[in-house]
């Protein structure tokens, strides 16, 4: 027996994501093997412990609660307090307990994680009883977030509540030695959730899964329901089925998502760095957009005019079955009609599927979160989101200044999340995409109930978009008893990514994006911000042009065209050769008229419709199906061009004329201090219609425009930083989910001596903007 003077005994409080990831069961191990008495328990706020024994032996405990933590687990802080020794013997784990009743809960609930290496093992081990069972699990994997009910993360508040657990699987879920000691969603073919597939109206096969593989062998589409939702599911090097997939979900030409078998198939498909194969391989389990190698067995439909694929690994027992049973990589895509959110309840998914699957691979758990796939892209050697949800959602982030008062911020329009607030914690929702029809503001509202009750917020400050006309705007107009503030859309980015390195500014913002609302009432969107959370001035812009037909110039590049072809002082009388017997001459000459007289066409310094308006110059796409699709084949096209001489793309002071009827600014505006910085881009306009007409080749075309704007976007970001005496610069917004302008950008910027932040663990695009607001928020309540 140690003597009473050797031991210690501590209070150990540990915070982070630890419910729900076998972290008592891990704390348990490491104390019997330290030799250490105690207990241990899951309280409102994580984990807390009471462990004595050798001063030693306490100190090493202490030091591998976060070094040696469970795979799942994420352990944000660690603090201990001297208690009296009490000579007790032995280790338990002790029933929950609520620290403080009159609380506020803080246990974070986890992210769905992809099926770990155990779980694999006896997934395809015939002489084990889950052997093809769709849904092993244990602590260090399975579903979370998407089964989750309310709190705390108990089996009773998850879908898996009707699913009564047999015997065997109870005895594992009471052992503390077992990888499935408090697996909430622990079952087996015996008691838990069953897999069906329903071909024709009826239930077909005694083996569901490898039935529904024979189908998508012989080329059928079949609607799959995963862990957030639907997908719809063909073979990829069926041009046949994809074609029909395309047709029958009424996509025209964005990319589908690909499900490879493994990293090999992963490999003979796409180009992949080491960088980008962690990703893949990841626990999250995202979509990758990596380059794809020229023979990629693929059929044409899948990615038609894209330089990459978004290609993903098997991330549950279900998808691994279909991934064995086919050996052949799969489209697997979100289970909807264009522009609507997708289908995750079954019935709902049995109505809008009809007409576009042949058959349903179906289960009877409940998915109670609607979560998309996220995406993810590699630039420059680090991992940018492009669409951040399964897998990543619900972590919470970092305020840099706490919320003084619980808060909601209602995100912008396209790409749309949330967020809510407390404290020093913030929690991004999950993708919702595009607030512009009644299904995806009901997602929208669904989600920020969930999120409000998961994590106990109730909102006394709500914050939004400028732009009176968003949903999400309005949405928040309609909450009561509330505190309601504004941000600019422009400004949510700049605080986002300052937020998310936890830092408060000031600093440069090059904000580049297709569109937001400025305070002058125009669509800003090629923006030079200085600012902090609290607030920014404008530095400088885009030369601004005007919009001719507003939101049908995002639809029809070819109008981009015309109007920077006329701010360039170019003959606009026909189009354009490249645009020649595409565009009707009389509509073009409809919109030149527009564009002089300033008819519905409001003024904009929207960078993203300059990628347009080249693109549409190029000949490369007069008329797009979906969002940024001509900037997305120009860069495409960029990545062959070589290292041309840039286009000249001009950096001046002073105030656009008064000639393009830029309105002045609010009568309350303070006066700048400094003449605004503008990015003149109508020389390279100018080069870019002789080369056309010359017949240089686009992708050295387009090479040299990317590279002439990024220089100038650097050289316009050093000026307003060398003026303000300013060392960092934000580049965000959607146009910077361009790897092409962002590296070189990034480039110009580091050899100017400048610090570039660049956002990580939330989109650039509009799926930052939430958090954006609740950092801007949450600064001004400071």
């Amino acid at each position: 027996m140690v003597p009473p003077a050797a031991c210690r005994r501590v209070a150990v409080r540990v915070e982070g994501i630890v419910q729900g990831v076998g972290f008592r069961p891990f704390v348990f191990r490491l104390a019997h093997e330290l030799g250490l008495a105690g207990w241990v328990r899951n309280d409102e706020h994580g984990v807390l412990a009471e462990v004595e024994g050798p001063a030693d032996a306490v100190e090493a405990f202490v030091a591998r609660l976060g070094a040696d933590a469970p795979p799942l687990a994420e352990v944000d802080r660690v603090v201990c307090r001297e208690r009296a020794v009490r000579e007790e013997t032995g280790f338990a784990i002790v029933a929950s307990g609520v620290a403080d009743p009159a609380g506020v809960p803080s246990a974070p609930i986890t992210a769905d994680s992809t099926t770990c290496a155990d779980c694999l093992a006896e997934l395809f081990d015939p002489a084990d009883r889950r052997y093809r069972y769709p849904f092993v699990n244990c602590t260090n994997c399975g579903p979370r977030f998407t089964i989750v009910r309310g709190v705390p993360y108990d089996r009773a508040l998850t879908t898996m509540a009707a699913f009564t657990m047999c015997d065997a699987c109870q005895v594992e879920y009471d052992d503390p030695l077992d990888r499935r000691f408090h697996a909430q969603p622990n079952a087996c073919p015996v008691c838990g959730p069953a897999v069906a597939l329903v071909d024709g109206g009826e239930l077909a096969a005694s083996d569901p899964v490898r039935a529904a593989a024979d189908a998508l062998l012989a080329g059928r589409i079949v609607a799959v329901k995963g862990l957030g939702g639907y997908h719809l599911a063909c073979r990829a090097d069926d041009e046949g089925a994809v074609t029909a997939l395309r047709a029958r979900k009424h996509r025209e030409d964005r990319p589908f998502a690909l499900m490879a078998p493994d990293v090999v198939a992963a490999r003979a498909l796409v180009e992949l760095d080491a960088a980008e194969e962690a990703l893949l391989t990841g626990r999250e389990r995202p979509i990758v957009l990596a380059r794809r190698r020229p023979d990629a067995a693929v059929a044409r439909s899948v990615a038609p005019g894209a330089p990459d694929l978004g290609v993903m690994l098997p991330y549950t027992p279900l998808h691994h079955l279909l991934a064995a049973d086919t050996a052949t990589t799969l489209v697997m895509t979100s289970a909807n009609l264009s522009d609507e959110p997708i289908a995750f309840r079954d019935d709902d998914a049995s109505r809008r599927l009809a007409a576009i699957a042949d058959a349903f691979l179906v289960h009877d758990r409940p998915i109670e979160t609607r979560t998309d796939d996220s995406v993810v892209r590699v630039v420059g050697g680090r991992p940018l989101m492009m669409r951040r949800s399964r897998g990543f959602v619900p972590a919470s982030l970092a305020l840099p200044v706490p919320a003084a008062r619980p808060l909601l911020a209602c995100g912008a329009e396209l790409k749309s999340t949330f967020c809510v607030a407390r404290g020093e914690r913030a929690w991004v929702g999950h993708h919702i995409g595009d607030l512009k029809n009644f299904e995806t503001l009901a997602s929208f509202r669904e989600g920020i109930a969930h999120f409000e009750e998961l994590f106990a917020v109730v909102p006394e400050v709500v914050a939004h978009d400028l732009h009176p006309n968003y949903l999400s705007t309005a949405y928040a107009v309609e909450r009561e008893g509330v505190e309601l503030v504004g941000v600019q859309h422009h400004h949510a980015h700049l605080a986002a990514c300052l937020a998310e390195h936890g830092e408060g500014g000031p600093a440069v913002g090059a904000i580049l994006d297709g569109s937001g609302y400025g305070t002058d009432g125009t669509v800003w969107g090629g923006e030079l911000l200085v600012g902090d959370l609290a607030g920014f001035e404008r530095a400088g812009h885009l030369w601004p042009v005007r919009l001719p037909g507003g939101d049908r110039a995002v639809r029809e590049p070819w109008r981009m065209a015309c109007t920077w072809l006329i701010a360039a002082g170019e003959d606009v009388t026909a189009p354009p050769a490249a645009l020649a017997g595409v565009v009707d001459p009389a509509r073009w000459r409809t919109v030149a008229q527009m564009v002089a007289t300033g008819t519905a066409a409001p003024m904009t310094t929207s960078a993203g419709r300059l990628f347009d308006a080249v693109g549409a110059l190029c000949g490369l796409r007069a008329e797009v199906t979906h969002e940024g699709q001509a900037a997305i084949e120009l860069e495409a096209a960029a990545l062959g061009g070589g290292a041309g001489e840039p286009y000249r793309v001009d950096v001046g002071e002073g105030e656009v004329p008064s000639a393009l009827g830029h309105p002045p600014a609010p009568d309350d505006a303070p006066a700048p201090d400094y003449a605004p910085v503008l990015i003149d881009p109508r020389e390279a306009i100018r080069h870019i219609v002789r080369d056309v007409a010359a017949g240089v080749a686009v992708p050295a075309i387009a090479a040299r425009f990317h590279a002439g704007l990024a220089e100038a976007v650097a050289r316009a970001c050093a000026r307003v930083a060398a003026r303000r005496g300013l060392e960092t610069v934000v580049l965000s917004g959607g146009v910077f989910q361009n790897r092409v302008l962002l590296e070189a950008v990034a480039a110009h910027l580091g050899d100017a001596g400048l610090r570039a932040l660049v956002p990580k663990r939330l989109p650039p695009n509009d799926g930052g903007i939430a958090y954006g607001q609740a950092a801007v928020v949450a600064r001004r309540m400071e």
